[in-house]
C-alpha cells in the first residue's frame, strides 16, 4: 500500500518478478478496505498514504483482528514513529530509500514465521523449497516448475498438514485484476503430483488439498 505512483510500479514489478500476486491500494482508505476483506501472506504498508493514514489503518485492521503480517515501509526516519508503528501491530519496518533485495528477504521472513516456518529452506521428507532462490529438489535432485506450479507448491509447503481450499490457493497465485479461474488450480496440482512422490499432495474431498506428512 503505497502512494507514490512510481515506488508503486517499482514494487508491484520487483514483487511480481519474486512470484507474488499483488494487490494495490494509493490511499489508506482504498488499502483499509482491501486488508479488512481480503486474505494475504503480508502487506507492505506505507505510513504516509493519504485520506487515512497508515499508521490508523494498521491500528484499525488489528483491532478488527487481522493477523496479516505488515511490513512499515516509510521515509520518515524517526525512530519514535518507527516505534509507534511497531505497537501499533506492526512485524517489521523499512526506510526509504531501501534495496528491493532487502525489502523481499523481509518479506521471506514475515510469511515464513507467520506460517510457524524458521529456516529458508522448507522441507517434507525429501523434499525441499529454498524460499531464498526459488528452487525445488526432491532428493538433492532439481524438480522444474512452472512458475505457477512453484507458487501452489509454495503455499502447500508453508503450511503443512493444513487444507487449503481452491479458493484460497486461487486468491493467493493471482493478482486482484487478473481473471481467476479456481478450476486452473486442479491443473497445476495434477502437473504437480505428476512430479512428486505419490500421495505427497492429498485432495480432502469437498474442501481442498492438503500436503502430507511423508
Amino acid at each position: 500500500m503505497e502512494d507514490e505512483p512510481t515506488l508503486r510500479a517499482m514494487l508491484r514489478t520487483g514483487l511480481g518478478e519474486a512470484g507474488y500476486a499483488v494487490d494495490e491500494a494509493a490511499d489508506g482508505r482504498d488499502a483499509h478496505h482491501l486488508g479488512d476483506t481480503g486474505s494475504y501472506d503480508a502487506v507492505v504498508l506505507d505510513l504516509g498514504l493519504p485520506l487515512l493514514d497508515g499508521l490508523t489503518v494498521l491500528k484499525r485492521w488489528r483491532e478488527a483482528g487481522r493477523t496479516v503480517p505488515v511490513l512499515i515501509l516509510t521515509a520518515r526516519d524517526n525512530w519514535s514513529e518507527k516505534v509507534a508503528g511497531i505497537d501499533a501491530g506492526a512485524d517489521d519496518y523499512l526506510t526509504k530509500p531501501f534495496h528491493m533485495e532487502e525489502l523481499l528477504a523481509r518479506l521471506r521472513g514475515l510469511i515464513r514465521r507467520a506460517a510457524g516456518q524458521a529456516a529458508p529452506v522448507l522441507r517434507c521428507g525429501e523434499l525441499a523449497l529454498d524460499t531464498r532462490s526459488g528452487k525445488v529438489t526432491l532428493g538433492g535432485q532439481a524438480v522444474t516448475l512452472t512458475s505457477h506450479e512453484y507458487k501452489v507448491l509454495d503455499y502447500l509447503m508453508h503450511r503443512p498438514g493444513a487444507v487449503v481450499s481452491r479458493t484460497e490457493l486461487t486468491e493467493h497465485i493471482y493478482a486482484q485484476d487478473h481473471d481467476r479461474d479456481s478450476n486452473t488450480i486442479e491443473v497445476f496440482v495434477g502437473r504437480l503430483r505428476r512430479k512428486l512422490p505419490p500421495g505427497l499432495i492429498e485432495t480432502v474431498r469437498g474442501q481442498g488439498y492438503r500436503l502430507a506428512a511423508p
